[in-house]
């Protein structure tokens, strides 16, 4: 029996690092709202996204293009970076 665990273990760390890892997303849009008080950034597609507590606004305005670094935080779009698209 314990000549399984190991195996089992080792695999089942090696697929929640996998699987932590594609969990980050990068997306394009452009900005529709943007709330610094709420914490929060939606895009034209209207996906609003929750700001990083400690987020330092680089200048965004509506209507700018911007891609957001995000991932899934429960039920929640979790930005983790905000950049302004040249």
């Amino acid at each position: 029996m314990r000549k399984y665990l190991f195996p089992a273990v080792a695999a089942a760390m090696l697929a929640t690092s996998f699987s932590a890892y594609a969990a980050d997303t990068n997306t394009t849009g452009v900005i529709k709202a943007f709330d610094l008080k709420a914490m929060t950034l939606t895009l034209e597609d209207g996906t609003v996204y929750s700001l990083p507590v400690g987020f330092k606004d680089p200048g965004l305005k509506i209507g700018e293009k911007v891609t957001v670094a995000w991932q899934m935080l429960n039920t929640k779009h979790q930005a983790d970076t905000v950049t302004i698209d040249k």
